[in-house]
């Protein structure tokens, strides 16, 4: 992982130390779904982790510096909620609680892109931050964690200048001092310039 990291930071700065004032690119904006840890540690409810779906938003800005090499720009809000028994250790009442999550992503890096016929498939390496608040039995949590997400996907042209986007990330956060692993899948509208 860390060497990934080393590579998308070398091709940023490659990119940047080379770069002109960008002629292409595009605007994606779109639908954004991901599994999430609802985290209540440090609540004292118990249990304290569990996984969710997390629903949402993504965008990016893309800048093309060369026809296949662009450097993007991505934030991301997903959100979702989850029912949980809890126990409060004190008195050990167990009941149903109502435990809400909502995490934010602002990420950067590069990205490979080549259009063959109306398809550009592209890959992209990001990397940033990323913040999470979750909600529950009257308490809540909250923490922010540097992110990546590797991953690519496909951009379908629908006419001149417009495109419909399936993209697919590795997401990557280290939330209340664990590590973190979900698929985030997105879905939408690219406006190239």
């Amino acid at each position: 992982m860390k060497k990934l990291l080393l590579i998308a930071f070398l091709v940023s700065a490659a990119v940047f130390a080379n770069a002109q004032i960008p002629t292409s690119g595009n605007v994606f904006f779109g639908y954004s779904y991901s599994g999430g840890d609802v985290d209540m540690r440090g609540s004292g409810l118990i249990p304290q982790t569990h996984t969710t779906n997390l629903n949402g938003w993504e965008g990016s800005l893309e800048g093309k510096f060369l026809p296949w090499v662009g450097l993007v720009a991505d934030i991301a809000g997903q959100y979702g909620s989850h029912q949980l028994f809890v126990c409060a250790p004190v008195t050990c009442t167990a009941a149903l609680t109502q435990v809400s999550a909502s995490r934010y992503t602002a990420m950067f890096g590069p990205r490979l892109s080549v259009s063959v016929w109306k398809l550009t498939p592209f890959a992209q390496a990001l990397v940033g931050a990323a913040h999470v608040s979750d909600t529950g039995g009257g308490r809540s949590t909250s923490d922010t964690s540097f992110s990546t997400a590797i991953g690519g996907g496909i951009d379908y042209k629908l006419f001149k200048g417009v495109a419909w986007r399936f993209q697919g990330d590795s997401l990557h956060t280290w939330f209340y001092g664990g590590s973190q692993n979900h698929v985030r899948l997105s879905t939408g509208l690219v406006l190239r310039f």
